[in-house]
Order: structure tokens, then C-alpha cells, then sequence
């Protein structure tokens, strides 16, 4: 026997998961995909919240390996050190909404499929 899933509601869901990481940069965002993922029944709700998650600890993995290095130059250098890779924190910043913005696309074209972000580590 064959279960169907709602589409819309698979949706709704899928994006809730990878738009969390909007809602704030600190462990608000991931309580999002947690609870859908403990809550949600659907195969590819389940597997979009995982994947989310997956993201969060990779985007706090990166940003600290990046920022403490960077706060400490910048520290030393007076501020010097944040203004001169100012270019690489913004272009991680472009990175982490654009593979989001990406997975929310993708959630509402193929709702039946889940995302997978590239070049992530997975933990779960």
C-alpha cells in the first residue's frame, strides 16, 4: 500500500526547514528543523529538515573557524583586519542565503525530492 503525502503542506514544510536560517543566526534557527523533523511523518520533509540542520552546523563550523581568527586581527590590527577581509566574510554571507535561497526554490519546483546542499559535511 502506497501513502500519499500532501504537496502543499510538503512545501510549506521543506521551506520552513531551509528558511529557518533566517530567522536568526543564533540556536533559534535550528529549533525549526528539529521540531519538523520530529514531528513530520513525510519521508522528504524528514529529509529536508536533516539537511537543514546539516547546514546550520556547517555555517556555525565555518563562521567560527573564520571569525576567530578574524576578530583577533581585527583586535590587534585596531580594526584593520575586519575592513581588509571584509571581502571574505561577505562572500561567505553570499554563500550561506544563496545555497538557501537555492534550496527554497528548489523545495517549492520539486517537492517530491529532497535537497541536498553541495560541499557540506553531514552529521545526521
Amino acid at each position: 500500500m502506497q501513502v500519499s503525502f500532501d504537496s502543499d503542506k510538503r512545501k510549506l514544510l521543506s521551506s520552513l526547514c531551509h528558511g529557518a536560517i533566517f530567522f536568526s543566526t543564533g540556536f533559534l534557527s535550528i529549533g525549526v528543523p528539529i521540531a519538523i523533523n520530529l514531528l513530520s511523518d513525510d519521508p522528504v520533509v524528514k529529509s529536508n529538515a536533516k539537511e537543514s540542520i546539516n547546514f546550520h552546523f556547517n555555517v556555525w563550523f565555518w563562521a567560527t573557524l573564520i571569525g576567530i581568527p578574524l576578530g583577533i586581527l581585527s583586535f590587534i590590527t585596531f580594526g584593520l583586519g575586519g575592513i581588509l577581509f571584509f571581502p571574505v566574510v561577505a562572500l561567505g554571507f553570499a554563500i550561506h542565503w544563496g545555497l538557501t535561497i537555492v534550496a527554497l526554490l528548489h523545495c517549492f519546483s520539486k517537492p517530491d525530492e529532497p535537497f541536498r546542499y553541495p560541499f557540506i559535511f553531514r552529521l545526521f
